[in-house]
């Protein structure tokens, strides 16, 4: 197996569908880039001009060893030295649950890229919400596997908040996306639908933009 197979191979499934919504030759910033297995694989599949910043060093040399222009930085201090429209795309992913100023770090992710993409887990799955009922405990699922004490999850919202976030900030949903437990889309057509995927989904995507 060579890097690229290696690297696309750890590629997990909401990250897929980030490299789906981006087009090729695209500016792309990812933010909290981990590993950096999606920014490799948008630059050497999508042919992405590809730049990443990412807090743990772990991170940053794991990208150093791929081969990829990463900065350690954080996003709730850092991105505000980027300089405005640098970027196609900048993605955030699975990392928004973290973050306490949630309205500023969009803020500027939409300052310095003409979209941004944020995936993140869903607290409204139907598990989650199945299990605080019965065991009268926070609960742990395969996609929130921490528990209450040592989770790094600080914001709990579900697919339907972060929409009604959107709209309330005047932020176009260009698209949104949601994953089931299988990795797999779950149809989301009309509002009764998106109301039952935020019951079935384990993770949302959203493409969003303000003109």
């Amino acid at each position: 197996m060579n890097i690229l197979q290696a690297a696309n191979a750890g590629i997990r499934s909401d990250q897929r569908y980030i490299a789906d919504m981006i087009e090729p030759n695209a500016r792309v910033l990812d933010v909290g880039c981990g590993d950096g297995k999606l920014l490799y694989h948008l630059v050497h599949e999508k042919g992405v001009d590809g730049r990443g910043i990412e807090l743990s060093r772990e991170g940053v040399t794991a990208c150093f060893h791929l081969g990829l222009s990463v900065i350690q930085g954080d996003a709730e201090a850092d991105l505000a030295e980027y300089p405005a429209a640098s970027f196609d795309y900048v993605i955030l992913s699975q990392t928004l649950q973290t973050i306490h100023d949630i309205k500023g770090v969009v803020d500027q992710l939409l300052r310095i890229g003409h979209r941004a993409i944020v995936s993140f887990p869903n607290f409204g799955h139907w598990q989650v919400r199945w299990r605080l009922l019965t065991r009268g405990r926070a609960p742990s699922t395969d996609t929130l596997p921490f528990g209450w004490h040592d989770t790094p999850n600080i914001r709990i919202f579900t697919i339907l908040d972060l929409l009604d976030f959107c709209r309330d900030q005047g932020i176009g949903i260009e698209k949104m996306i949601a994953l089931g437990s299988n990795g797999a889309e779950i149809s989301a057509g009309g509002n009764i639908g998106t109301r039952i995927a935020n019951l079935r989904a384990t993770q949302g995507l959203l493409l969003i933009s303000r003109d």
